[in-house]
């Protein structure tokens, strides 16, 4: 579980770097729509040990918080982008 949640949440932030040096429109919404993706993954694996009971909920509660935070934003973004091309 460790190990999935480190490599979403790796990716994510690469997938972003990604996309803030894109090459192309496409590219960028491309890599977005992956970091939105991975970030979300890392927000159920989150979710999964905190229900899980295997941390205690205080010491998730702000992680836990930003990445919402994170997909929130990375879903508007990737949904302007998308919008705005159309």
């Amino acid at each position: 579980m460790e190990d999935q949640l480190l490599r979403s949440s790796f990716s994510a932030a690469a997938n972003y770097r990604a996309a803030c040096k894109a090459q192309s429109y496409k590219a960028f919404v491309a890599k977005l729509s992956i970091a939105f993706e991975e970030i979300d993954e890392s927000l159920f694996w989150l979710e999964t040990i905190k229900d899980l009971k295997l941390i205690p909920e205080e010491k998730l509660e702000l992680i836990v918080k930003e990445a919402d935070e994170l997909t929130r934003i990375l879903a508007s973004s990737r949904k302007t982008s998308q919008t705005q091309k159309s």
